[in-house]
């Protein structure tokens, strides 16, 4: 097989979704001999007095440390994990720069991990959304499913407002299972109600991922002679302007936004990674893969 191409620009060349993600995730997880994902459905319970029989693996030395009597843990264990993948749909996705939009970059990174999960007998499950939901699969393990989260992915296209805050608000009742959240955004919106929302999510035990996908353009504001910008969220017209004016304000802007973002997703325990739309595809989910790989081992050594 011949090597897949960094440049995710080339990667869409190879078609549709599904021969996008079997190349890309079959190269990754080549030679690896456990889940990235398990561990996350696998939820403490409560101490019980250990009784002749028990797996000595399952003592909690810590406890023993601090009472001198053994107790074991219990454990919820859920046979799968379940994750939902939330794909930002909204007009601003649409931006491409001069490298894919950021919607082609989310939906095959998408595609991607879903044919991951599904690979792992995982359950996964799909919500397209801009300023409402738009298209939604419940998680399921069948890797059939994947035809259908192929096709939502390959239909949608970027349309109106963002409206993040407000969708995670009204999917999470109907997420009544302990799950893992993949939220695919550029994460334009208020980050105070975005904030709000994302910790209900983690009050009901959710763990959250936020790949937030990102043009060049918008974090280096390269634009030198006046240009006209186009509002992709609403018509409200299009508006010519200097950029070398407005360069310095723009960037002090994004800037804060950037690290507000980072800030708050920290304090509640999310990992908010930013992805750019030239970045390889194949590096992106190694490096990830890499990191939860590493933090699962400290967790359960």
């Amino acid at each position: 097989m011949s090597p897949l191409p960094e440049n995710p620009a080339e990667l869409v060349q190879l078609g549709r979704l599904e021969l996008i993600a079997q190349q890309l995730v079959e190269g990754l997880m080549m030679g690896r001999h456990r889940s990235p994902f398990k561990g996350s459905s696998v939820e403490f319970v409560e101490h019980r007095d250990y009784s002749p029989g028990d797996e000595i693996r399952h003592i909690d030395w810590r406890a023993y440390g601090k009472t001198g009597r053994y107790y074991v843990k219990e454990f919820e264990d859920e046979t799968n994990l379940r994750a939902h993948l939330l794909i930002d749909s909204s007009g601003s996705m649409a931006y491409a720069g001069r490298s894919i939009s950021k919607f082609q970059y989310a939906r095959m990174l998408a595609a991607s991990l879903a044919w991951m999960l599904l690979g792992q007998r995982d359950s996964v499950g799909l919500i397209a959304f801009d300023s409402v939901i738009r298209a939604q699969l419940k998680p399921s393990s069948n890797r059939d499913g994947f035809r259908r989260i192929q096709e939502i992915l390959e239909e949608t296209t970027p349309g109106s407002d963002t409206g993040l805050a407000a969708v995670l608000e009204s999917a999470l009742p109907g997420i009544t299972r302990r799950s893992l959240l993949i939220l695919i955004s550029d994460c334009f919106d208020d980050i105070d109600a975005m904030t709000k929302a994302l910790q209900r999510c983690r009050h009901a035990k959710h763990e959250v991922i936020i790949f937030r996908v990102v043009a060049p353009e918008e974090e280096t504001f390269p634009f030198e002679r006046p240009t006209e910008f186009h509002n992709l969220e609403a018509d409200r017209g299009r508006l010519l302007v200097d950029p070398l004016r407005l360069r310095k304000e723009y960037l002090r802007q994004y800037t804060e936004f950037t690290q507000t973002l980072q800030k708050e997703c920290g304090a509640i325990g999310i990992d908010c990674r930013r992805v750019l739309t030239s970045d390889s595809l194949q590096q992106t989910l190694g490096s990830w893969l890499a990191e939860r790989e590493v933090a699962q081992r400290v967790r359960f050594s």
